[in-house]
């Protein structure tokens, strides 16, 4: 049996393709499993220094959550399976190392909120996202209706929540949901291109730099207070001490994560 994750290392970028294409690689229990799994790892491991998630074929990044897994579910079960999914794209959303989603073909329902849980996202032309969860009478539950509004505003965020409605890789392009829009042979060369760049600065302070965007969205931080501690964090770092030293002699720094 296929594994539902592929996974490959390869100078510190650590690459998790999901592997359903026959199922246009839907998340499923298992497949929501498995990435908790590789966070846990992503987490841990410091030879990873950044990740690329994508989806396996030319179809779909993730064309949603497998449908069929719902009938299974009362109200209580539906509640823990969205906490679940929400957790997850947490802590996507809060990794210290960057998290970028590579989109080829669908990224609909749970396929676009993951996508959005990542720190930026790269699509290709044939891309197309959506939050059609209405046309099965339910709302998005992995964070959509947070972070598409977010990303995009309150107003194009609802008109594409409430309709249902798809938009492809140049609107998304337009919209501030996607950063890059490039042929899909170039979709990972691309982000291999950014995260090699964001791997060359010192670890600790792209770190920061993560907690305190996060910071402009959650109610319970203040993000100005945030940047004064994460900035003075910073300070004592010997990264800190060998950035201004390299700048100062006009070479290129060398960071340890230290």
């Amino acid at each position: 049996m296929n594994p539902v994750l592929l996974t490959n290392l390869s100078d510190g970028i650590y690459t998790i393709t999901i592997n359903r294409p026959d199922k246009l690689n839907a998340l499923n229990q298992e497949v929501l499993r498995s990435l908790n799994q590789e966070l846990d790892i992503i987490y841990a491991d410091n030879n990873i220094k950044t990740v690329i998630i994508t989806g396996s074929g030319p179809k779909a990044f993730v064309a949603g959550a497998d449908i069929s897994e719902f009938n299974q579910l009362d109200e209580t079960q539906s509640r823990q399976m969205a906490k679940a999914g929400q957790d997850l794209f947490f802590r996507i959303e809060r990794s210290p190392k960057p998290i970028v989603a590579c989109v080829n073909g669908f990224a609909l329902g749970g396929g676009c909120e993951l996508a959005m849980s990542c720190h930026f996202r790269i699509a290709s032309p044939n891309a197309q996202f959506g939050q059609p969860e209405v046309n099965l009478g339910i709302i998005p539950g992995y964070g959509g209706t947070q972070r598409l509004v977010q990303l995009i505003g309150k107003g194009r965020a609802l008109e594409l929540i409430m309709s249902g409605n798809l938009i492809d890789a140049n609107t998304a392009l337009q919209y501030g949901l996607v950063n890059h829009v490039v042929a899909p042979e170039e979709l990972i060369n691309k982000a291999t291109t950014i995260l090699q760049t964001i791997q060359a600065k010192a670890p600790i302070a792209v770190a920061h730099c993560i907690i305190c965007a996060n910071a402009v969205f959650d109610e319970t931080i203040n993000g100005y207070e945030q940047e004064v501690n994460s900035f003075g964090a910073c300070f004592t770092t010997s990264d800190r001490v060998e950035g201004t030293q390299a700048f100062l002699e006009k070479r290129k720094p060398i960071f340890t994560g230290k």
